[in-house]
């Protein structure tokens, strides 16, 4: 089978970072390892990760199995990003939950470790602490005392570098006022619907490399309402992939990718696999980019919802460091 090519984001810090990876998030155990060892076998190099979707451990598996059947691959070439939960930032606890990550996936380091939210819940083993009436329990721990912590991660050699995920340009200034080693990466929601203009701009524009998370609309969310828009049936679209000889998916990746953005959609289906990474045997013309641009609504699809009882909770939205309040 013809394997891929890939495109490159530069770091801050040197690494190359593929445009496209494999998205875990919602992958299934029993499902996720021969999904990550069937992206490996067809290409991919970048694998994103997180501790909350409980799946790191096969994640891992897929990656040790790849390693050992391709003798020609080495672990310096696969890119890995994890993320840290919000109940372990507090100082003291986030070197031990990237040693846990790192356990589960069987790796001796990261490639990226990012902040997965800016807000914190209580301290303990427990991954959504919630009070008698369903609420979450929040911390009080501010991220940049968080961040410090990261920094140690770099220095200690379990990460090759740090970044953040699902903050905003206030909070992402924050960070950069007090960082010694500054973030390398932003991972955010981004597609046509939430074009992310000024973020990625801003961005760009202080060295942050940033992943786009759901770039097809996440239309497998469990929180989706009658009537929400479906971004893969935009007329222009359906027109694209009929010219292109592509599907919709790939012609929302090829956008995002052109701007010089990472993605990572999630799947466990190999012809959906292959067919994301398929995307650099073909150009987007500048008004055909302008053209899906300009569906941009803000339309954010992922909402912070926390598993409950049996049911999705959203996170309290007048939390003070709640990250989608602000414009970008």
């Amino acid at each position: 089978m013809a394997k891929a090519v890939q495109l490159f984001q530069t770091l801050r810090t040197g690494q190359k970072m593929p445009m496209v990876g494999l998205g875990t998030w919602k992958s299934e155990p029993g499902q996720v390892k021969e999904a990550v060892k069937y992206a490996i076998g067809v290409g991919y190099r970048n694998i994103d990760c997180a501790s909350v979707y409980e799946n790191e451990t096969e994640v891992g598996e897929g990656i040790k199995e790849s390693l050992s059947s391709n003798k020609g691959l080495k672990r310096e070439e696969i890119f890995v990003t994890s993320k840290l939960w919000n109940n372990k930032h507090h100082p003291d606890d986030v070197e031990g939950a990237l040693k846990k990550t790192l356990k589960d996936l069987k790796l001796g380091y990261l490639d990226l470790y990012l902040i997965h939210f800016p807000f914190s819940f209580k301290r303990g083993d427990d991954s959504f602490p919630h009070n008698p009436d369903g609420t979450m329990q929040y911390d009080c721990t501010d991220y940049k005392d968080t961040w410090k912590a990261m920094e140690k991660l770099v220095q200690k050699g379990l990460t090759k570098a740090i970044g953040l995920s699902n903050f905003n340009k206030r909070q992402i200034d924050d960070i950069l006022s007090i960082a010694t080693i500054k973030p390398a990466a932003l991972q955010v929601e981004c597609h046509p619907y939430l074009a992310q203009n000024e973020l990625i701009a801003y961005c760009h524009a202080n060295g942050l490399v940033v992943t786009a998370y759901s770039p097809l609309g996440s239309p497998d969310r469990g929180w989706r309402k009658p009537g929400e828009p479906i971004l893969l049936e935009e007329p222009c679209l359906l027109e694209m992939a009929k010219k292109y000889g592509k599907s919709e998916a790939q012609i929302l990746l090829r956008w995002v990718v052109q701007r010089k953005v990472v993605v990572i959609p999630k799947s466990v289906t190999p012809a959906r696999i292959l067919q994301n990474i398929q995307v650099f045997d073909f150009c987007l013309t500048e008004e055909e980019m302008k053209q899906i641009g300009a569906l941009n609504k803000n339309w954010r699809y992922i909402i912070p919802h926390m598993p409950v009882g049996g049911k999705a909770v959203p996170v309290d939205a007048s939390h003070p460091m709640y990250p989608f309040n602000d414009p970008y």
